[in-house]
């Protein structure tokens, strides 16, 4: 691979896919849907609630869209359909709980936007060679 090269190769793309799969996913899962998960009961109450389905519920389709959507990106299972949840989430999170605001985290929108342009490259490329989609013949 030569760095000044415009080419590309199938194995690079789908390696690149691979990584922001496993990247993106494990980011997600380890750092945001796990902590979640062990502080559900003290977020339960004041975690936000744009649908107006109450707060628990709200935090809950939040961790379905953190934990379980993200693993399965990692695995590359149907992984355009699981990128949808984490998409809206993210959008949601930039432009509600961050207010539009790009300054970085802990209180801006920056990390909302980095996750939400993975998601978004995965929606559009697909999971690559390298998953279990591809396994499966999907």
């Amino acid at each position: 691979m030569k760095i000044t090269s415009t080419r590309y190769s199938d194995t690079a793309f789908n390696l690149a896919t691979f990584i922001l799969r496993l990247g993106g996913g494990s980011l997600m899962l380890v750092n945001h849907g796990i902590m979640k998960v062990n502080h559900f009961g003290q977020m339960s109450n004041s975690f936000m609630n744009p649908f107006h389905i109450g707060s628990s519920a709200t935090l809950g389709l939040v961790i379905f869209a953190e934990v379980f959507c993200s693993a399965l990106i990692i695995l590359g299972l149907f992984t355009r359909w699981v990128c949808i949840p984490l998409i809206i989430e993210m959008a949601f999170a930039f432009v509600k709980a961050h207010h539009m605001s790009y300054s970085p985290p802990p209180s801006g929108g920056e990390l909302p936007l980095l996750f939400l342009t993975i998601f978004l490259t995965l929606l559009f490329t697909g999971p690559g060679q390298v998953s279990v989609d591809r396994l499966i013949g999907k």
